[in-house]
């Protein structure tokens, strides 16, 4: 076991004087299990193969334990990765397959049949040690490329998106399985994946990178409660956090025919930037629909912001509206979650506000989060 170190680590690819990873900086504990997670292009296999040996680093360095394995080849870094497409050798058995590293290195054959068992026992893959991959499902074949990585015994494990070529049904099975194998088993890993639903169900942290930049290192929960900026509050979350530009007004900002009360430092802190407006973050489930008691600002038209109903998606206990509503002047898509036992008609109005204390507030200049 070790923890695994990025300290400023950068990559420029030749030809290019962008970094595809700039100055990364993060700690990997022992028996850590670290998601980086972000959008196509934003440096995550990237940083993961630089950790395994298959990227030079062009500035910082990378540890993993005590050593500095920056210039170390591969082999030297006592890692074991798993692939997107599995890389199994297609006229090997299962059992081959999985104990082909410890061959190569000179282990004994006794040894490797134990290792081979003992991984086979804990991936439930023991009746097919004898069978070609040709023979195996997705599912199957995957947790044989998991268990070529357990055999070595290594210090860190290394995953590169290993679910994406996996049916819907069965990537929630099998991440299931990853992780409560990567408890039992203790080692640290670093996982990469652009599913941000894999990264919060699976990582003890998540890692948000964009263009190359760490955005936010945090737990699931942390991250979801206080996303660092508009990027990881847009991007972390299923549907989405509602994200809205509102006017600064005296006693908060202005949202619709409503004032939701901002934190008066957050609301200081946009002024101090020159901004007029701050962006609201609200998640689906944090808005209220008012009825005719709430406070309005005119007395003809309701509380609130409407919302006019588009398509709802029926979940059985709860269902979430998408809807439309002018916001300044311009069209705004939202998503509103409500019970399932209250689903609103396709073109029907609802008028919703945040719910107290539930509010992200951001700059709109800068993105980044002014609200505690």
């Amino acid at each position: 076991m070790a923890t695994v170190t990025f300290d400023k680590a950068t990559r420029i690819y030749p030809g290019s004087e962008k970094p595809a990873v700039d100055g990364l900086q993060i700690d990997v504990g022992d028996g850590e299990f670290l998601v980086l997670v972000g959008p196509s292009g934003c440096g995550k296999s990237t940083s993961l193969r630089m950790l395994a040996g298959l990227e030079d680093v062009n500035a910082g360095a990378i540890r993993i334990g005590e050593r500095d394995v920056t210039h170390l080849p591969p082999k030297d870094r006592d890692i074991a990765m798993v692939f997107q497409n599995y890389a199994l050798y297609p006229h090997m058995t299962v059992a081959d397959n999985m104990g082909f590293a410890l061959k190569i290195a000179g282990v004994n054959k006794a040894e490797i049949r134990k290792r081979v068992e003992e991984a086979a026992k804990i991936l439930d893959l023991t009746e097919y040690l004898a069978r070609k991959p040709k023979a195996l499902s997705g599912g199957q074949r995957q947790r044989v490329a998991m268990g070529r990585a357990i055999v070595r015994e290594p210090q860190v494990f290394l995953m590169d998106e290993p679910l994406s070529n996996l049916d819907a049904k069965l990537r929630v099975q099998t991440r299931t399985q990853i992780a409560s194998l990567q408890r039992r088993l203790g080692v640290t890993t670093v996982y990469v994946t652009h599913d941000q639903v894999e990264a919060m169900t699976m990582g003890d942290r998540v890692a948000v990178l964009k263009d190359g930049l760490l955005q936010q290192v945090d737990t699931p929960r942390s991250m979801y409660d206080r996303p660092a900026n508009l990027f990881v509050a847009g991007f972390i979350g299923s549907p989405a956090m509602n994200l809205v530009e509102v006017p600064i007004v005296d006693g908060g900002a202005k949202f619709g025919n409503s004032i939701v009360s901002v934190d008066r430092d957050a609301i200081k802190a946009a002024a101090d930037k020159g901004d007029t407006t701050v962006t609201v973050g609200v998640r689906p489930e944090h808005f209220d629909i008012v009825n005719g008691e709430a406070k309005s600002l005119t007395k003809d038209e309701p509380a609130g912001l409407a919302v006019t109903v588009n398509v709802v998606e029926e979940l059985g206990a709860d269902g979430y509206v998408y809807g439309s509503a002018q916001v300044g002047g311009e069209h705004k898509d939202l998503v509103i979650r409500v019970g399932g036992r209250e689903i609103p008609e396709k073109g029907a109005v609802l008028h919703v506000v945040p719910r107290g204390g539930e509010t992200h507030v951001f700059s709109t200049s800068t993105g980044e989060r002014l609200s505690d």
